[in-house]
């Protein structure tokens, strides 16, 4: 798992800078960016060789970390968070809650709803508010997905990662892949959305392979899904296996070419890109909870290693992540104090360069008018490169065509050079 960023300490108290406060040196302000909640659950049953997220087995936690007193523990952030926006003068009714890991469906659904319960008594759920749970089709029952829509989920994003055995063996994902279909039916009858997440460019896999797997998920009907090249980090049982020669990692053609025929399968099927990794069947259907990410609203991120974000009225703000460790999470909370292990204040070339890259991701694009002189002029030769699209960029927005799509780190960086 990869280290924290180093940062500023974060006071005890969690209390926020005055730079992002809607109350300081007594001139009040409004903050119109929707609040998310993120809630990391960090249990899994296996660490899967190419996962390098802040996750644990249960033999390996213990001393007030544990599955079954983990709810409470998050309750104590989600307390501790109700306080400091309120005293910033920040909180509002949220706009989306999102429980990822790891494995958020290992707790059982009176749990996760018992942690919603408390964001919904904080703050209060907007009309309408998105709630989503990330969860393994071996992790999931009829009845489960029942009780998570009664308790106020409205969508769950299955891992399914790949329809084809042997890729899966090769990532160490312990479901079988014919239980997808059931569990996208299971789900659908609770009343739940349903995303399907995919990974790409798995040592081994075809092309055929990833057809296979993109013809499962056209066959299953949803009306979303992710698809991410797989990245090999360092620390992951993955990086050992291929340093050591036991494993090869495709090319950067191979994974382009993946990922034009994942768009080319999903526009057939009537799914249409709205970020670089995601389709979704209408906008209604596009993860509100990521879009929040992507344009700069805010989020307190709750559990161990978990990231925040609060911005400022002058476009920078603040970002602050949770010590990794359950125990020492739950042993702060246990003494009153915020697991906040370090904080940024982002200056104005940091939010702009954030601005820039996460904007640039969308099928909506990016504002002309966000870019300097030199961005602006950057623009004419990336769309006679074939990069951006000409008649967006008239409209005055950088939009990615396909090809900018399989480029947008490239993109980026002559937008921002």
């Amino acid at each position: 798992m990869p280290a924290l960023p180093e940062g500023v300490p974060v006071p005890p108290d969690g209390a926020l800078p005055d730079r992002v406060r809607a109350v300081a040196d007594g001139a009040a302000r409004t903050r119109d960016a929707a609040l998310g909640v993120y809630v990391h659950v960090p249990f899994c049953s296996v660490r899967c060789g190419y996962c390098d997220f802040n996750t644990y087995t249960a033999a390996e936690l213990g001393g007030g970390a544990s599955q079954v007193e983990y709810a409470a523990t998050a309750l104590r952030e989600v307390d501790l968070a109700a306080r400091v926006l309120d005293d910033a003068g920040l909180a509002r009714p949220v706009e989306t809650v999102f429980f990822g890991g790891g494995t958020p469906t290992m707790l059982p659904p009176g749990h996760l709803a018992r942690i919603l319960g408390g964001v919904r008594d904080a703050w209060g759920l907007a009309q309408g508010a998105e709630v989503t749970t990330e969860a393994n089709p071996d992790s999931v029952t009829p009845a489960s997905l029942a009780a998570l829509a009664d308790a106020g989920f409205t969508r769950v994003s299955f891992g399914m990662q790949s329809a084809v055995p042997h890729v899966l063996a090769t990532l160490e994902r312990t479901h079988d892949p014919a239980r997808v279909p059931d569990v996208v039916r299971w789900a659908r009858d609770a009343g739940l959305e349903v995303s399907l997440d995919l990974i790409y460019g798995t040592p081994g896999e075809s092309l055929d392979d990833w057809r296979a797997s993109l013809e499962a998920v056209v066959a299953a009907g949803v009306d979303h899904v992710s698809a991410y090249a797989l990245v090999v980090e360092p620390g992951t049982k993955m990086h050992a296996q291929v340093r050591r020669g036991l494993l090869a990692l495709p090319d950067e053609d191979d994974q382009a070419t993946k990922y034009e025929l994942a768009d080319e399968f999903l526009a057939a099927a009537g799914l249409t890109w709205y970020e670089v990794s995601n389709w979704a069947r209408d906008d209604a259907r596009a993860c509100r909870h990521n879009l929040a990410y992507w344009r700069g609203h805010d989020w307190w991120g709750i559990g161990p290693g978990a990231h925040s974000y609060v911005g400022a009225p002058d476009g920078t703000g603040v970002r602050w992540w949770n010590v990794k460790h359950p125990r020492r999470y739950a042993a702060l909370l246990a003494e009153g104090r915020s697991p906040g292990a370090g904080r940024e204040l982002l200056t104005a070339d940091e939010a702009h360069l954030e601005r820039v890259m996460l904007g640039v991701r969308l099928r909506e694009g990016l504002d002309l008018a966000v870019l300097t002189d030199a961005g602006r002029h950057a623009v004419v030769g990336l769309v006679a490169r074939g990069l951006l699209d000409g008649v967006a960029a008239v409209r005055g927005r950088a939009v990615l065509t396909l090809r900018g799509r399989l480029l947008a780190d490239a993109v980026v960086r002559e937008l921002t050079a």
